[in-house]
C-alpha cells in the first residue's frame, strides 16, 4: 500500500463523537483492510439501548468472515468486543440475514473491504431496504456507487425485494470487483446548476391506498414550487413480507454532483408526509450550497481516505457522523482528513490490495 501501515493493535472508544453504530462498522471495516487486530470499548455508548444491534452485529460478522477473521464477544447487546483479522480478504460468495436490520449498512460495511479482496465478490444481505436513520438501499445504488465508480471501484446493486420495518425481510444483491491499484480520488469544488431531478416512490401491498401515487405526487409538487422539474416513478410491490413504503428523490447537477434524499413509510406516517420530506431534505442540501447531500458527506470519507491523493467536496453541514469519520480514518490509516467549516478534505493513503 502507498502508506506502510503499523501491526498493532487498534483501540477505539466507541463512545466518542457520534457514540453510534458508525464507529463500529468503519473501524471494523478498516481493521479487515490494515489486518490489524480491533479493540472496541463502550459500544455505541450514547444511545438509548447502547451495545451491539443485530444490523450492527451482523456488520461485524461479515467484515470477519470476508477476512477470515476471529471475534471475541461480539453477540447482540455486546458493549466491547475483539476482532482479529487474518491480513488477507476472500473474494467468494457470501449471505447474511439481519431480521429488521439494515441491509444497506451492512452492504456500506463490506463494500470497501471487498474492493481489496483477491477476487470478485457476490453479497446477498437480507433485511430492511427502507428505515429512517438509515440511507436507502437505492441512495446506496444510485448516489455512492455512481460517485464510486469515479474514484475506480466497480461495483453494482439490485433491490430483489424490499423490506420494511418491523419484519424486514428485503433482500439485495451486491456484487464488487476488486481494484487494480488505489483508488482515485474524488474533487466536486463546484454546486453547478441542477439539470435533473429524478426519484421512485416504492410501496408494498398498498396499492388499494395509492400510496406510491400520493407520495410521488406531493414530492413533485414540492419540487415543482421551487422551481424544478421531478421525474418520479411510481412502483406497487407485491413481493415483500410485509406491507411499506419509501420515497427516494436524486438531483443531478451539470457539474458531476449528485444528492440525495430519501424517507421510510411507517404506521401513521401520511404518505404526504413523506414526500414533504423527501422534498424538504434534498431541497435543503441544494440550497446549502453543498457538493454532495448529508449521507453521502460522511460516506465518503472513508473512500476518500483510502484512495491516492486529495478528496475535496462541500457537505450541507457538519455532524457528528462527519466529524467521527475523520476521525476514524486518521486515527486508524493516518490518513489526513479536516474539515475548514463545511469544506472536507482527505488526503489518502494510497491502499494497496494486501499481498
Amino acid at each position: 500500500m502507498g502508506k506502510a501501515l503499523t501491526s498493532d493493535r487498534i483501540v477505539i472508544d466507541g463512545g466518542r463523537g457520534s457514540g453510534s453504530g458508525t464507529i463500529v462498522r468503519t473501524a471494523v471495516a478498516l481493521a479487515g483492510l490494515s489486518g490489524r487486530p480491533l479493540h472496541i470499548y463502550n459500544v455505541r455508548a450514547a444511545r438509548k439501548n447502547p451495545g451491539l444491534r443485530q444490523q450492527h452485529l451482523g456488520a461485524v460478522e461479515a467484515v470477519a468472515r470476508l477476512t477470515g477473521g476471529r471475534l471475541q464477544g461480539a453477540s447482540v447487546g455486546s458493549k466491547a468486543f475483539d476482532f482479529e483479522p487474518s491480513g488477507r480478504i476472500d473474494g467468494g460468495e457470501y449471505f447474511f440475514d439481519l431480521g429488521a436490520g439494515s441491509a444497506t449498512l451492512v452492504a456500506y460495511t463490506v463494500l470497501p473491504v471487498a474492493a481489496f479482496a483477491d477476487g470478485p465478490s457476490i453479497f446477498r444481505i437480507r433485511g430492511g431496504t427502507f428505515q429512517d436513520f438509515a440511507p436507502s438501499a437505492y441512495h446506496f445504488k444510485y448516489a455512492l456507487l455512481t460517485l464510486l465508480r469515479r474514484m475506480g471501484l466497480r461495483a453494482e446493486l439490485e433491490v430483489l425485494r424490499p423490506g420494511y420495518v418491523p419484519t424486514g425481510g428485503g433482500l439485495i444483491e451486491l456484487r464488487v470487483w476488486p481494484v487494480e491499484g488505489p483508488l482515485k480520488p474524488l474533487s466536486l469544488p463546484d454546486p453547478g446548476r441542477v439539470v435533473r431531478i429524478w426519484g421512485l416512490a416504492v410501496s408494498s401491498h398498498l396499492r388499494a391506498r395509492r400510496v406510491s401515487d400520493r407520495m410521488a405526487t406531493r414530492c413533485r409538487d414540492r419540487l415543482k414550487a421551487a422551481g424544478l422539474n421531478p421525474e418520479v416513478e411510481v412502483i406497487y410491490d407485491e413481493t415483500a413480507a410485509q406491507a411499506g413504503a419509501g420515497l427516494v428523490v436524486f438531483a443531478e447537477t451539470d457539474t458531476g454532483c449528485i444528492f440525495g434524499a430519501d424517507r421510510s413509510g411507517e404506521l401513521r406516517r401520511s404518505s404526504e408526509e413523506v414526500g414533504d420530506y423527501v422534498a424538504e431534505t434534498l431541497l435543503a442540501d441544494l440550497r446549502s450550497g453543498a457538493t454532495v447531500d448529508r449521507h453521502l458527506a460522511d460516506q465518503l470519507v472513508l473512500f476518500g481516505a483510502l484512495a491516492e491523493g486529495e478528496t475535496c467536496y462541500i457537505a450541507p453541514q457538519v455532524t457528528d457522523h462527519l466529524e467521527t469519520a475523520c476521525w476514524l480514518v486518521r486515527e486508524i490509516l493516518g490518513a489526513e482528513a479536516f474539515l475548514d467549516g463545511r469544506n472536507v478534505r482527505v488526503r489518502g493513503v494510497g491502499f494497496r490490495k494486501p499481498g
